[in-house]
């Protein structure tokens, strides 16, 4: 997904500033799309703007500095629909675990172990708190795609929980590393 329509998507439930869009990339519902730092939202932002799918609005307060305050205009929306509409790309799944896990010979079992434990309880913790969220949603659509992740995750968390002894064992059958010809 890009950054445009991330901006798009939030936008489209009301004004919101840049911060505020940097914040919703990492916590609450639209924290599982995308990741977006301040270096790809103000860039897309200042060029909706200059499109005309935003507008912005300045709001100062005594001794703090001026923010800008974004809100889709028309031409936004029709724009976030027309890219709705586009077949969406594949998911992207990039996991610095299952480096590890492909890795695994090389570390041992004991680390393993401990990153089998680490990785158990982020899951659970990402699972009680998309949980939490769907408890508090009142939006069918917000409400299915949480069902969505929360089963994605859960299969994992199962995987992990069921098949973790075979992984622990090829880390227990550590080999030293090859070495680079000199």
């Amino acid at each position: 997904m890009s950054t445009r329509k991330f901006c798009l998507a939030i936008l489209s439930n009301g004004e919101a500033t840049g911060y505020e869009i940097r914040k919703a990339a990492q916590e609450g519902q639209y924290s599982h799309f995308i990741e977006a730092g301040y270096g790809s939202i103000y860039p897309s932002l200042a060029k909706m703007e200059q499109e005309g799918l935003v507008v912005f609005r300045e709001e100062t307060s005594v001794g703090k500095p001026s923010r800008k305050i974004y809100s889709m205009t028309p031409a936004g929306r029709s724009a976030f629909v027309q890219e709705l509409k586009e077949t969406p790309v594949e998911d992207l799944f990039r996991s610095p675990f299952l480096l590890l896990a492909l890795n695994s010979q090389w570390v041992g079992s004991d680390f393993i172990s401990k990153e089998i434990d680490r990785r158990e309880e982020h899951l659970e913790q990402k699972i009680e708190g998309m949980r939490h969220q769907l408890e508090l949603c009142c939006n069918p659509a917000s409400a299915w795609t949480l069902e969505y992740g929360i089963t994605t995750l859960s299969a994992s968390l199962s995987y992990l929980k069921t098949n973790r002894s075979k992984l622990e064992q090829i880390a227990g059958e550590c080999h030293a590393p090859v070495l680079a010809a000199e």
